[in-house]
């Protein structure tokens, strides 16, 4: 292979210039292959294709394994072909065998940088501020110059979630692709829209407070508290809510006590020690 302006043969001379060096200013995908590599014959001529198509937001370095055996020992090619995406001098995702060119694009696009990302971080950031009609139309502009990308679909999701446009967020959710739907990010906007949705013909949260006290056996009460709680991101007092309908009745809302609290384990992630505390104590209630 020639070298062009988006792709190199690279060899154990040119690797930390070409692969190391380069991937801290963009992603460096690392082709290792070799002539007697059918496969390799496929999959070559299908990136050299996709280095032009993304005309340089992503570096293609090809790594003849016959010639730099001790570069493939290096990094671990067990097999060929073998596709190892750099960037920042290390790797950050790779695959075996000649995959089929959506999934290759997938990879790709998960790591390259896009115009829409741009406007992503802005509406994070006028979302953080509270200007919530601004990150909506920054999404909206996204949406329009990345249609099919799922990282504006999902932040569009969350947007819409906290300006209480709930079944356009629910549909924004529900147009990601299946892996996007399963990742924790959209677990936890799934979540937070359920909880949106539970509290969206609530009582306010004083009343709420009112008729829990006066009445501890309400679990639909009990239940809107907990939304409104999680709204406000007050997530321990909302747990405690909620695993008191497990407490009093399993059979209130199909054990909505239980399914309301995981869901919120979803919303903050395993790491959070809230969750790994009331997972126990969930443990607990059920027994």
């Amino acid at each position: 292979m020639t070298s062009s302006t988006h792709a190199a043969d690279v060899t154990a001379t040119s690797f930390q210039r070409e692969v190391i060096d380069r991937s801290r200013e963009r992603p460096v995908l690392v082709d290792f292959w070799a002539s007697w590599c059918g496969p390799c014959q496929v999959l070559m001529p299908m990136l050299a294709k996709l280095a032009d198509e993304y005309a340089g937001k992503f570096f293609l370095a090809k790594v003849n394994t016959d010639q730099e055996q001790q570069l493939a020992t290096q990094h671990g090619v067990r097999s060929l072909p073998t596709v190892k995406l750099f960037r920042d001098g290390a790797v950050v995702d790779e695959f075996l065998g000649a995959q089929p060119e959506p999934v290759i694009r997938a990879l790709l696009d998960h790591h390259v940088p896009r115009e829409s990302d741009g406007l992503i971080a802005r509406a994070a950031e006028a979302l953080e501020s509270g200007r919530r009609d601004e990150a909506a139309s920054l999404l909206e502009r996204a949406v329009e110059i990345d249609p099919d990308s799922d990282r504006v679909k999902l932040a569009r999701a969350r947007v819409l979630t906290t300006l209480g446009r709930l079944q356009e967020a629910a549909a924004a959710l529900d147009s990601a692709s299946f892996d996007a739907r399963q990742s924790d990010e959209a677990k936890a906007i799934h979540a937070r829209l359920a909880y949106e949705t539970l509290a969206q013909d609530a009582p306010a949260r004083e009343a709420l407070e009112q008729r829990a006290a006066d009445d501890p056996a309400d679990c639909r009460t009990r239940e809107q508290l907990a939304a409104r709680l999680v709204l406000d991101d007050e997530h321990e007092a909302a747990m405690e809510q909620l695993l008191e309908i497990v407490r009093r009745d399993r059979g209130y809302g199909n054990d909505a006590g239980r399914r309301h609290l995981l869901a919120l384990f979803e919303l903050l992630g395993p790491g959070d020690e809230r969750v790994k505390r009331y997972r126990g104590k969930l443990a607990t209630a059920l027994n």
